[in-house]
């Protein structure tokens, strides 16, 4: 146990409870903006127990309420979901000699914050103790969130006025703070963030975020083509 809890000390438990808390205000807009969109309750709790992916199901639901076509609600929501590919890939390391079945289970969690939590980590075992910390954590709080949103109805379906839409967002600027300090990686986020800006006038939700991944190419050809210095 004792040997458990110094792992735990190895991963920045705290930024971790903080993006589970705010994930949980997220998903308790979800549920409540589902509910006041006229869908029926069952609906964004299986929705999120089995999809378990926050901005999709935002999209899902969006195109729903606007009237639109469930095939193309669908659609869209999978294309928002091909970012998780890639970051499936970046973090191969965390499932070597896992059992198929956790293995299962642990692709159902990849989500944007428990990859970028374990990439984070210096060695194999903190990043697989980040990755599956993070990742229960927030299907946990999400899902316990979307719940009390449902149930809540429309008491809080005005997330604009109650500052929910932008509590998540808000953590995460302050988390990646000081990854800004690096030049490369500031670069590249501001990159690419105007270019997601510029494409969000002309794309549909989804592929801005997907085309802002242009920002990381320079970044990672300049550190490879820095070679390290043989000895004298």
């Amino acid at each position: 146990m004792r040997s458990t809890w110094r792992t735990l000390q190895g991963v920045n438990f705290r930024d971790i409870a903080l993006v589970c808390l705010a994930d949980a205000l997220v998903g308790a807009s979800f549920g409540a903006i589902s509910v006041a969109a006229g869908l029926p309750l069952w609906l964004p709790v299986v929705m999120s127990v089995v999809v378990f992916a926050g901005s999709s199901q935002f999209i899902f639901v969006g195109i729903l309420a606007a009237g639109g076509n469930p095939i193309a609600a669908v659609a869209s929501a999978l294309l928002a979901n091909t970012r998780l590919v890639p970051l499936g890939f970046s973090i191969g390391t965390v499932f070597e000699n896992v059992p198929p079945l956790r293995r299962l289970l642990g692709s159902h969690l990849i989500t944007d914050e428990a990859v970028a939590f374990s990439v984070a980590e210096a060695d194999t075992k903190s990043r697989r103790t980040a990755f599956w910390l993070c990742g229960i954590g927030l299907f946990a709080t999400w899902n316990i969130g979307v719940l009390v949103g449902t149930l809540g109805g429309g008491a809080i379906n005005d997330t604009a006025a109650l500052g929910l839409d932008a509590a998540f967002p808000a953590i995460l600027l302050g988390l990646i703070m000081p990854a800004l300090r690096d030049r490369a990686t500031r670069n590249a986020a501001f990159i690419g963030a105007a270019i997601a800006l510029i494409a969000s006038m002309f794309l549909p939700s989804g592929l801005p975020v997907l085309l802002a991944l242009i920002a990381v190419i320079p970044a990672v050809l300049s550190t490879a083509t820095v070679a390290p210095k043989e000895p004298a």
